[in-house]
């Protein structure tokens, strides 16, 4: 038997189920399928590209509708991610044999370390910890106690921080967080009513960090925006966790012989969101900013994308609404049929077979469901997803954003779609989660729970399979109405690495 009565009690405290656990463990047994495609999404094919002339058209249907009084606004920022992985070189240079900077990436950083926000932080803890500043520790041939100070506990500690909490960017009134700056971005695009509300998603090990951030910098951002913040946090729920397996598909246990359960990636973020109570919820994520001299094409198409979705949404609504009352003919159902297929991109082959009754069914089932529109950039060689045209178990095809993983290697025509595809997913999303009666929309009753990610970790010296849930822009969002509306790429402005830091757009 797999799953013990010990084992039975552990994932009842944790408030899962048995089922859930023999399911994820089948899952990571015989993985996922890969996911059928039609073709890449493109422009004029389930692509909008907004021309100038109707910029304004949209921002000023944002603007009307937040404006309006009757809509509650909210920007959800994933912020959980530690910062480790930008420092991953310099913790690699702290290990080396060497003790002057000797890769590109070392010569970079120190050839350039002035030019960083953190600097007069780090140059304040270098003087506290070894009575020199970080120039006297340079010309001493002292590198390493530089970058110690930066990612050491007993410095500023960044290699243990959260991304959101490092130092980006530089203003003459002084440094700025990633934190901060998506404060800024709400109030220029987010509120409504002199009110900006921010969610940050944060792992549990940060959360007081994060709130004495937000209790230290709150009241002068609402002076300097002229707006006020309501600002609210929340972690991952340990019931979203997924349980790990040895390499042989049994369960992974602790030393004490319990099952071992991981976070399940940011696809377990459906559930935080899904507690919003929000008409229109922007997410973005938390390393995706720039500074204020570079924010006037970010807040414009967040307009543009919301207005977007503010008159498709009122479209859908207005159609479901016709099919309530019964009052619509043949030439009606035509113009539906065609605002699913040219606007939402949701085609089924066989519509035109389906008898009336059914046809109005599909019809309901298909626009009444959550909406998001995503903004997409050209794609310029960085990982991720990207927009596709991909057919689902009932035959219709939508527009979904993918990951590599989901697309099956072996099969050369879908590689050579993904190898060709135009345009990437940065993670520029407004969704609405609200139905044409005003009710919340169950967000996970729309997750393609047959999606999912398997990778391999360790723990304790001993490797495992990892169960990572739906990608919260994959299957968590698939059975979303979709509407992609390419952006300009200097929207997109995300920071890996630290020396990240040093390009243009965080200067």
């Amino acid at each position: 038997m797999l799953l013990t009565e010990h084992d039975k009690t552990q994932i009842i405290n944790r408030g899962m189920t048995e089922e859930q656990v023999l399911n994820q463990l089948e899952q990571l047994s015989s993985g996922f399928p890969y996911l059928k495609l039609k073709a890449a999404a493109t422009i004029g094919q389930g692509i909008l590209s907004i021309q100038n002339s109707d910029k304004e058209h949209y921002q000023k249907i944002w603007r009307d509708y937040k404006n309006s009084g009757k809509n509650r606004i909210l920007k959800f920022v994933p912020a959980s991610g530690a910062a480790s992985r930008m420092f991953k070189d310099l913790f690699a240079f702290i290990e080396a044999d060497y003790d002057v900077p000797t890769t590109d990436y070392e010569k970079e950083f120190f050839g350039n370390i002035s030019k960083f926000a953190l600097y007069e932080a780090l140059d304040a803890a270098c003087v506290k910890n070894t009575g020199k500043t970080i120039q006297e520790l340079v010309a001493a041939g002292l590198y390493k106690d530089v970058v110690k100070n930066m990612l050491l506990p007993m410095g500023l500690n960044y290699g243990q921080l959260p991304k959101g909490l490092i130092l980006f960017h530089s203003y003459e009134d002084g440094s700025r967080t990633p934190m901060e700056e998506h404060l800024v971005e709400a109030a220029l695009y987010a509120s409504a009513n002199g009110m900006a509300s921010v969610h940050f998603t944060v792992s549990h090990e940060h959360l007081d960090l994060f709130k004495q951030k937000v209790e230290a910098k709150k009241t002068l951002f609402e002076g300097k925006l002229h707006v006020k913040f309501e600002i609210s946090f929340s972690e991952q729920k340990s019931n979203t966790d997924t349980v790990a397996a040895n390499m042989d598909n049994t369960p992974f246990r602790n030393e004490d012989g319990s099952l071992l359960f991981r976070p399940g990636g940011h696809g377990a973020l459906i559930e935080n969101l899904n507690d919003m109570d929000a008409h229109v919820v922007f997410i973005k994520n938390i390393d995706n900013v720039t500074p204020d001299r570079l924010k006037a094409d970010t807040v414009a198409y967040k307009e543009v994308i919301a207005g977007v979705l503010v008159e498709k949404q009122k479209q859908a609504f207005e159609y479901l609404n016709v099919l309530d009352s019964g009052k619509y003919d043949h030439d009606v159902l035509e113009n539906i049929i065609r605002f699913l297929q040219q606007d939402l991109c949701c085609l089924k082959d066989n519509i035109k077979d389906l008898g009336d009754e059914d046809l109005v069914c599909y019809l309901k089932a298909k626009l009444n469901r959550p909406m998001r529109v995503c903004g997409v950039v050209r794609n310029v060689g960085e990982p991720g997803g990207g927009p596709f045209l991909v057919y689902n178990q009932d035959g219709t095809i939508s527009l979904q954003i993918l990951e590599s993983s989901q697309i099956d290697t072996h099969n050369a025509e879908f590689m050579q779609m993904f190898t060709d595809g135009t345009h990437f997913n940065p993670v520029d999303l407004v969704c609405a989660t609200h139905d044409y009666k005003g009710n919340k929309f169950n967000l996970p009753d729309y997750v393609d729970k047959s999606t999912g990610f398997i990778s391999h970790k360790s723990k304790n010296g001993k490797e495992l399979k990892a169960l990572e849930l739906p990608g919260l822009w994959n299957g968590a969002m698939s059975d979303w109405n979709t509407i992609f509306v390419e952006v300009p790429l200097n929207t997109f402005n995300p920071v890996k690495v630290v020396n990240d830091l040093l390009r243009d757009q965080h200067q």
